[in-house]
């Protein structure tokens, strides 16, 4: 392995003078579970590493309307997290699928987005919370909606010398739930084949059985009843992962279900739409085609678990279903 300066600021005003004077030799550290992967493998060669640990500030959770994280918080700390467990689960459940519980307590939510892989965990329910990303460099600040951050595949709007310094998650609407689902080939220490994030919003008021999905019957049939009492749907996002070179939203998905009552049929047409708006590649974890099937599948899935968790709010535990 090539070797490197090593730099540990204790200030971020440090950090930021650190990459001005070091430039285009630097590259940032957080928890490092990707980058000395790459020194090692030889795809990137930095001659400075410029560590983000210790940084007062970008290692805490904190809600006060909105929910703030730091880019240095961990997996793990996510996954411990009893408020992003309640209001926010699609990302407890994409934290709770990642890696090993040692690779959770280093590995870094500001890492895991700044990879900019299609395959990172915590994107897709990131872009269906509406995140917002501050981004602090040594000239400039900004703040971006997350949609706007991923370019391409290893690729973000951030400059040289630039860096995450917050996630701003604004609060769910009242009646709300999320899920996230992980396609994997095993359970443990795998990349995704598919990733899929559903958030949604339900005019809770009109469910007149809070049972009804305590079953294993089909999703028509839960569907079925759901129409009869004319579920609405207030708001919905549907985020896909691997389906395309950055991680996306299914906006025409969301459209076609957006202020409309449940049913069946409606989501089948939406879980369609979804597929149609992905551009799924062959890799050598799954092929296209499969994706596909896998999506119109997941999205319907998903939708039927963010709905469980509305009806069901004092539940943390949820049974796999057969549907």
């Amino acid at each position: 392995m090539k070797k490197f300066e090593y730099f540990k600021p204790r200030t971020l005003e440090e950090a930021l003078t650190l990459f001005t004077k070091h430039g285009e030799k630097a590259k940032w550290i957080a928890g490092g579970t990707d980058i000395i992967v790459m020194i090692k493998q030889k795809t990137m060669a930095p001659e400075v590493l410029i560590s983000l640990q210790g940084i007062p500030g970008l290692g805490q959770i904190k809600f006060n309307g909105s929910l703030s994280i730091g880019p240095m918080v961990t997996h793990r700390m996510i996954e411990m997290s009893e408020l992003i467990k309640k209001d926010f689960s699609a990302l407890a459940d994409a934290v709770g699928w990642l890696g090993s519980i040692q690779i959770r307590n280093v590995a870094t939510i500001g890492g895991n987005i700044c990879t900019a892989a299609p395959s990172a965990d915590t994107a897709t329910p990131l872009l269906v919370f509406g995140t917002q990303i501050k981004i602090i460099g040594p000239k400039e600040k900004s703040t971006i909606p997350i949609e706007k951050f991923f370019k391409g595949p290893g690729e973000t709007v951030l400059r040289t010398g630039e860096l995450i310094k917050e996630l701003i998650i604004p609060k769910p609407l009242p009646n709300t739930g999320s899920a996230y689902y992980k396609l994997q080939r095993r359970l443990a220490l795998d990349l995704p084949i598919l990733g899929v994030s559903v958030l949604i919003s339900l005019d809770k008021n009109k469910v007149s059985c809070s049972d009804m999905l305590c079953t294993t019957s089909p999703i028509s049939s839960i569907l079925h009843k759901m129409e009869e009492d004319q579920i609405v749907c207030k708001e919905v996002r549907i985020a896909l992962g691997v389906a395309a070179p950055t991680p996306i939203r299914a906006i025409k998905a969301e459209a076609l279900l957006r202020g409309k009552n449940l049913s069946d049929e409606l989501l089948e047409e939406a879980a369609e739409t979804a597929v149609k708006e992905a551009q799924p590649r062959d890799s050598i974890r799954g092929e296209a085609w499969y994706r596909r099937d896998m999506i119109k599948v997941l999205v319907k899935r998903m939708v039927m678990k963010s709905i469980e968790r509305v009806i069901q709010p004092e539940e943390t535990v949820f049974p796999e279903r057969l549907w």
